[in-house]
């Protein structure tokens, strides 16, 4: 099974920064510029097994939205949420992770790894 990462950024800079560093780990991406088309990917990629999403974004959900409608239809789906301010813990899903802005390549493959493995 390949490892799909799907990146949800309404920055496109951002997002295809996060693509790049992404693809150049080895990982398949697929890239939303909000979380209605996050949740259309998802619906047609079942193989996507992290999503990398950042929080503040316009449209119908944010990130935090997003990251809960994905625990409740997709549970086995890792999720990883980044943004520019700081957060309060229990404003993530049980099971997602936190990187704040500007992150680390490093830490982000290293996340994103963690979470598939």
């Amino acid at each position: 099974m390949q490892n799909v990462v799907l990146v949800v950024e309404d920055e496109p800079f951002a997002r295809l920064l996060g693509v790049d560093l992404l693809e150049q780990a080895g990982f398949a991406v697929l890239q939303a510029c909000n979380a209605d088309e996050a949740l259309w990917l998802l619906e047609a990629h079942p193989e996507v097994r992290v999503v990398f999403s950042d929080i503040d974004m316009p449209g119908s959900l944010d990130g935090i939205e997003l990251a809960r409608r994905i625990c409740q239809c997709w549970p086995r789906i890792g999720i990883v949420l980044t943004s520019g301010h700081n957060i309060r813990e229990e404003m993530l899903p049980r099971e997602g992770r936190f990187l704040a802005k500007p992150y680390d390549g490093k830490t982000l493959v290293r996340q994103i790894e963690e979470i598939m493995h």
